[in-house]
């Protein structure tokens, strides 16, 4: 561990000059602070410090991109930055870690805008962190689902049905053909659909669905909640024959994860609803490339990245930037792989484009609207992106393959190219 290193890229802007703010970064985020103080020696420095690998300029910006920094007055530089830190600092704890690459250096007062592109890890991180314990082989073993994507979807409405009402939905959906059903990340365990019944009642039409046809759909439960009910939920969604829970990053922490990772038999879907403030601002927060990192780490088996064409702000190319850094291996040894799951919506009309840009079909293709407000019903929105994925994937167009589906010539003509709820 002596010599292993973690390393982030970042772009820093700021009124200061670059070499001193990077400096400063450094220090604040290692073993300096504003002023030399006892203690620290240069041994220690060399033990301890983080280094500045790379400062790259890129030139002036109008003004300070955030408030209450020094020197909004003054010209103002964007530079690409590069830190490292030895794994010795923080050892292989997660949420140290993050308090290091993502800590105390935003709020600087050198700094008018920060974000960080990038974070690589030494493979001693990856060896001893839980990662996916099922990713895409896992997942696929339990749907039976393979060669495409799982075609998933979204209860709708996200909160208000009953555990009754759920059910019944999912018996339809399960009529329909689907492979994978989520809970709206709004839907935990409220008065009106308490997690308990709503277990239960979908899980005796699952499995009643299963008894007949042979195949399990894979619902993700949203357990969401503090650790103690999170582990005793996730054993009440096993005992009921359940193949999947899920859980709100930015609601549960680095820690809640972790120890739902450590507890947990089954695949971890986490949602990552929130991540418009920490993302939003292009000069502040992170680029998911570089967040999901540290969820993969803690045992993501699925993470959201949001979908081509989405409803949402994202831009295609970082829906396709996201997807991509959750399919490359952090390391050769233990590759923690996460499958992307695409939402936000999707119909048919963004298949194609996902399969040319992205090139594989280990992704959950969630649609909400796109399959429950199909003209003809749930099982043609079903088949609509089905057809759609073996079009894609045989190199047949949309508009070829839609002269011998009816459900994906529906669906073009109600959802088009853009976005089906």
């Amino acid at each position: 561990m002596t010599d292993a290193r973690i390393k982030a890229d970042y772009i820093l802007e700021t009124p200061m000059d670059p070499a001193r703010a990077a400096a400063i970064l450094a220090g604040e985020q290692s073993s300096g602070t504003f002023m030399a103080v006892p203690g620290e020696t240069e041994a220690l420095k060399a033990r301890s410090a983080a280094r500045v690998e790379r400062l790259e300029d890129l030139g002036p910006v109008p003004a300070a991109a955030l408030p209450g920094g020094a020197g909004a007055d003054r010209p103002h530089r964007r530079v690409a930055l590069s830190l490292s830190w030895p794994l010795g600092n923080t050892g292989t704890s997660l949420p140290n870690i993050l308090a290091t690459v993502a800590g105390n250096l935003f709020e600087l007062s050198c700094v008018a805008g920060l974000r960080m592109t990038a974070l690589r890890v030494p493979p001693e991180l990856v060896t001893a962190s839980p990662g996916p314990a099922f990713g895409a082989p896992g997942t696929r073993r339990l749907t039976e689902v393979q060669g495409r994507p799982l075609i998933g979807t979204i209860v709708k409405p996200s909160i208000g049905l009953t555990a009754e009402e759920t059910a019944a939905l999912v018996d339809t959906l399960c009529t329909a053909g689907i492979d994978f059903i989520k809970d709206d990340e709004l839907q935990a365990d409220g008065a009106v659909c308490p997690f308990d019944d709503r277990v239960r009642a979908v899980m005796r039409v699952i499995n009643s669905h299963a008894g007949r046809t042979g195949r399990k759909v894979m619902y993700a439960f949203n357990l969401t909640g503090e650790v103690d009910e999170m582990r005793r939920r996730h054993d009440l969604v096993l005992a009921e024959g359940g193949t999947c829970v899920m859980a709100s990053a930015n609601s549960v922490g680095l820690t809640g994860m972790l120890a739902l990772r450590r507890h947990a038999v089954l695949p971890i879907h986490l949602h990552r609803n929130g991540w418009g403030y920490l993302s939003r601002h292009p000069s502040l927060g992170f680029d998911y490339t570089a967040w999901s990192v540290l969820w993969r780490l803690a045992g993501a088996d699925h993470m959201h990245v949001n979908g081509i064409r989405n409803k949402f702000c994202e831009s295609d190319a970082s829906v396709i930037a996201s997807a991509r850094g959750l399919l490359t291996p952090l390391s050769a040894e233990q590759p923690a792989l996460a499958m992307p799951v695409f939402s936000s919506g999707q119909s048919a009309g963004q298949v194609h484009d996902t399969w040319a840009a992205l090139g594989t079909s280990d992704l959950i293709f969630a649609a909400g609207g796109g399959i429950m407000a199909h003209p003809d019903g749930p099982a043609a929105g079903v088949r609509s992106l089905q057809d759609a994925w073996a079009a894609a994937m045989g190199g047949m167009s949309l508009q070829a393959a839609s002269k011998d589906s009816p459900a994906l010539a529906a669906a073009l003509r109600t959802f088009g190219s853009g976005a089906g709820g």
